[in-house]
């Protein structure tokens, strides 16, 4: 898998290779970049990734928080895979740069997985 600079086995990735990774959705549209990685220690798992997208220059950059089993990964293709549209995107419930939601919050995380319906990793 290469993202960015960095080449890594598909499987087994080095979070410091997925941030900053391009998103695209299934039509070949640039969906913004991974900006961060979130795990739940609890549980043992990779919660979310947190998307960012819009903007110009890295300003006003919206945030989202998106189930991590939603997203694809390929050994063959740079780039993360999402598959929603950008509309779909512009409208989904996001926060500011400087602005994060509690993540452990399980109603929080269960509207997430709602609004993209995944099922919540807990369950």
């Amino acid at each position: 898998m290469t993202l960015g600079t960095k080449t890594t086995p598909a499987g087994i990735t080095s979070s410091h290779t997925l941030v900053g990774g391009r998103v695209m959705n299934r039509w070949g549209e640039s969906l913004g970049r991974i900006e961060d990685v979130m795990l739940d220690t609890r549980e043992g798992r990779v919660a979310y990734a947190v998307l960012s997208f819009g903007g110009f220059l890295g300003m006003g950059n919206k945030l989202f928080a998106y189930p991590w089993s939603a997203l694809q990964f390929h050994a063959d293709d740079p780039n993360v895979t999402l598959d929603v549209t950008k509309d779909s995107l512009a409208k989904a419930p996001g926060f500011p740069k400087d602005q994060w939601p509690d993540m452990n919050d399980r109603v929080w995380g269960a509207s997430i997985h709602s609004y993209y319906k995944t099922k919540p990793y807990w369950h």
